[in-house]
C-alpha cells in the first residue's frame, strides 16, 4: 500500500498578518508558516492505515519559502516513512496551480491512495484535493472522517451537512480529502523530531509554475477598518448599572 500525503504550509492565522507593498497579498517575509491543520489529520490517517494494513507513507509538500523541513521531520517522527518537498516556486499559489504541481510529481510515484486535507485555512476553498483527483484522473471522496483499506478497495466514511455520515466503497487508487482522522493526531516528541532532523533524508524536487487559467486571482487585500471603539464603564456595580440603563434609554432600547 503506497500512500502519498500532500500537505500545505500556510501563514499562521494566530499572528498579526502584514500586507505586501502592492496590497494584493501577504508579506510572506513577515509571517510565520505552519502546517495546515487538516493536513495534520491526513498524516495521522495515513499512518493509521499503514499500521493496520502495511505499506509506505510518503509526505509531500511545496516549499516556496524554504521552511518546510521541520514539518517534514515532524511527519517522520509521527510515523511517515519518506518525505519530499518541491522547491523553486513563489508563495501564494492559487489552488489549481498548487494541485497541478503536486499532481505532476505524484503521477510518477504510483500511489494507491493520495490524501490531502479537505481544505486549508488560508483560502478555505477546498479545491486542492478534488483538483488533484482531476489531474491524476482518479476517483475522489471529500470531507472524510474515517477510512479502512481491504485489498484493492477502501471503505470511506464521508460527512454531510447535519452530521449525516455516508459509507462508500471505492476502488483504488483514489484521492481522499481528509476532514478528521479516526483518532486525534499523535504527539511527536521533540527528541524524536531532532533525531529525524539529524538522520533523515528529504527528497527535493524543483519545479516551475505551470501555466494555469483556473483558480482565484487576488487583486486587493486590506486590514479591517476600525469603525468605533468600546466604551469602558467605571465605578462600583450600582454606578455601572445606572450608566448601562442610561445608555439603553438613550438608544431607545428601554
Amino acid at each position: 500500500m503506497n500512500i502519498i500525503v500532500a500537505i500545505k504550509h500556510i501563514p499562521s492565522l494566530t499572528d498579526e498578518l502584514e500586507l505586501n507593498k502592492a496590497g494584493n497579498n501577504l508579506d510572506f517575509d513577515e509571517v510565520d508558516f505552519v502546517l495546515n491543520e487538516f493536513d495534520e489529520q491526513a498524516i495521522e490517517q495515513a499512518v493509521l492505515i499503514k499500521e493496520a494494513s502495511g505499506g509506505t507513507v510518503t509526505v509531500l509538500g511545496i516549499d516556496p519559502i524554504e521552511e518546510l523541513d521541520n514539518v517534514l521531520h515532524t511527519a517522520l517522527a509521527k510515523g511517515a516513512d519518506k518525505v519530499a518537498k518541491i522547491t523553486g516556486l513563489e508563495p501564494g499559489l492559487d489552488s489549481h496551480t498548487h494541485a497541478r504541481i503536486l499532481a505532476d510529481q505524484i503521477q510518477g510515484m504510483t500511489p494507491d491512495l493520495v490524501f490531502a486535507g479537505v481544505q486549508a485555512a488560508d483560502d478555505i476553498d477546498g479545491q486542492v484535493a478534488p483538483m488533484l483527483a482531476a489531474y491524476l484522473n482518479l476517483p475522489y471522496v471529500g470531507v472524510v472522517n474515517g477510512i479502512q483499506v481491504n485489498g484493492g478497495k477502501a471503505t470511506i466514511h464521508k460527512e454531510y451537512a447535519g452530521g449525516v455520515i455516508a459509507e462508500f466503497e471505492v476502488d483504488l487508487p483514489a484521492v481522499v480529502g481528509i476532514q478528521a482522522a479516526t483518532q486525534p493526531p499523535r504527539y511527536a516528541p521533540i527528541s524524536k523530531i531532532r533525531q529525524m532532523a539529524q538522520t533523515a533524508k528529504i527528497t527535493e524536487y524543483e519545479a516551475d509554475a505551470p501555466d494555469s487559467d483556473g483558480g482565484t486571482t487576488l487583486r486587493k487585500m486590506s486590514k479591517p477598518v476600525s469603525a468605533g471603539h468600546a466604551e469602558m464603564l467605571e465605578g462600583d456595580a450600582k454606578a455601572v448599572g445606572k450608566k448601562i440603563i442610561a445608555i439603553l434609554e438613550e438608544k431607545g432600547l428601554l
